[in-house]
């Protein structure tokens, strides 16, 4: 190649820059003119996803999330608690949802970032909702003693569709949980107890084996961009700031609808878009579904 059309090329790509970073707008559509996008997707195609299990170890179950560049850490904590009056036989889930400094330059030092409680209240309504957990399934000893599952959600690598891996990352830490061990002590008081190799711990346990939390309508989530007549499945943080008008679809594992988000932009969603979203998200569903497996029966191989 000569020096000439290096140039020529160096030149035509600075000027693709300059282009999309005066006119960013004008820039997605000339792409979606061609159902493509910059990335060189199909509109209605997500990124890479990947899932592993176990990337904690001093947590009961935890999972690292992967869609794209974004990249979620998940991780589950155990404690005993007295239930409550009004639910003496089940227990409770807490979730944080932490976007640390490091994983965006929006994310500003000293100031906890706004979205960051959105997707806390989020994460925890489709997880209720969804009834992937049965809260009596936390409960030890009725009136007394139950489980506090604490989930801590971390965003290292924030780049668009935050919900969607935060959420496949908390399912993922559920999916490997295993509860502990617990007896009862001298003073009739619930405790994690340890048992080591050879030896039998001093009081009877409550439950007698460490055991797997058994999950049902397990749910997924899948966010779009609405523009005009274009609808994108999985959009980057710069598809994201350039066309503001997001839906997040969630569904269970059987595909029900779980949840509808639309929060706020300048696009109305009319049905036809709305219909997209979930025919979309039923797709995505499926190849989560199958990651989610994957995972899981990679740990148990290992």
């Amino acid at each position: 190649m000569s020096a000439v059309n290096v140039s020529a090329d160096l030149s035509s790509e600075m000027e693709v820059d300059a282009f999309r970073r005066l006119f960013p707008l004008r820039f997605y559509e000339r792409h979606l003119l061609e159902s493509i996008r910059p990335d060189a997707r199909p509109l209605e195609k997500a990124r890479d996803t990947t899932l592993a299990l176990g990337a904690v170890a001093s947590a009961d179950g935890s999972a690292l999330a992967k869609i794209g560049l974004t990249t979620m850490l998940a991780a589950v904590k155990m404690e005993v608690m007295t239930p409550t009056t009004e639910s003496p036989d089940e227990g409770c889930i807490a979730i944080d949802f932490h976007m640390p400094p490091i994983c965006s330059p929006m994310v500003r030092p000293g100031r906890p970032a706004e979205v960051a409680t959105v997707i806390s209240k989020q994460l925890s309504d489709t997880i209720v909702s969804s009834g992937m957990i049965n809260l009596k399934d936390l409960c030890l000893v009725r009136g007394k003693a139950a489980w506090m599952a604490y989930l801590d959600i971390y965003c290292l690598d924030a780049d668009g569709a935050l919900f969607d891996t935060a959420l496949l990352s908390a399912v993922a830490a559920f999916s490997h949980l295993t509860i502990p061990v617990v007896s009862l002590n001298d003073d009739g008081r619930v405790v994690v107890s340890e048992e080591t190799e050879g030896q039998k711990m001093d009081n009877e346990p409550v439950n007698k084996d460490k055991r797997k939390l058994e999950l049902n309508s397990i749910p997924f989530s899948l966010t779009c961009i609405l523009h005009k007549n274009y609808v994108l499945a999985d959009p980057t943080a710069e598809e994201e700031s350039v066309m503001d008008t997001l839906m997040t679809v969630v569904l269970n594992s059987s595909c029900q609808l779980v949840s509808l988000h639309k929060p706020g932009g300048t696009f109305l969603a009319y049905n036809a878009a709305v219909q997209d979203c979930i025919a979309l998200a039923r797709q995505r569903v499926k190849e989560l579904q199958s990651i989610l497996t994957e995972a899981i029966s990679d740990m148990e191989v290992d």
